[in-house]
């Protein structure tokens, strides 16, 4: 399904396994390939049939400091208001905390290709992305 990624198989599959927790509201969980019936709700509730939840930070998975990331995510959060998208914090992380959490923003409407755009600028392997039937996919993004 994702042999013509440039992205190790093992990060794929960390990638995949990751829980995406949007924090804000009534807190909830994706999981890749999983349906969501609060993301459903979340959708109707602000009016959209789509959703991607992206994060600035650790580009192409190379750690940065908690004070790079925070400026990172800061000036994402500046991009999405200022296209008025609505989005929530979120953080994405793995099972087995080995890899430090990702604050991370589920932002409401935004299309597959926009949010390929920006994650690709972000310098992001992959996004997760949800459409009308409230199922993450993952997205790679090389």
């Amino acid at each position: 399904m994702f042999s013509a990624s440039d992205i190790h198989p093992d990060l794929i599959q960390a990638y995949t396994e990751t829980e995406f927790r949007v924090l804000e509201g009534i807190p909830f969980t994706l999981q890749v390939g999983k349906v969501s019936s609060d993301l459903l709700v979340a959708h109707k509730r602000h009016r959209v049939e789509c959703s991607a939840f992206l994060t600035a930070c650790n580009p192409f998975s190379q750690e940065l400091t908690d004070e790079a990331n925070g400026e990172r995510q800061i000036a994402l959060a500046k991009e999405l208001a200022s296209r008025s998208l609505e989005f929530v914090a979120g953080i994405g992380q793995h099972p087995s905390n080995q890899w430090p959490g990702e604050p991370s923003y589920l932002v409401f409407g935004l299309t597959l290709e926009a949010a390929k755009t920006l994650g690709a600028r972000l310098e992001q392997n992959a996004i997760v992305w949800s459409g009308s039937d409230g199922t993450p996919q993952l997205i790679l993004l090389r």
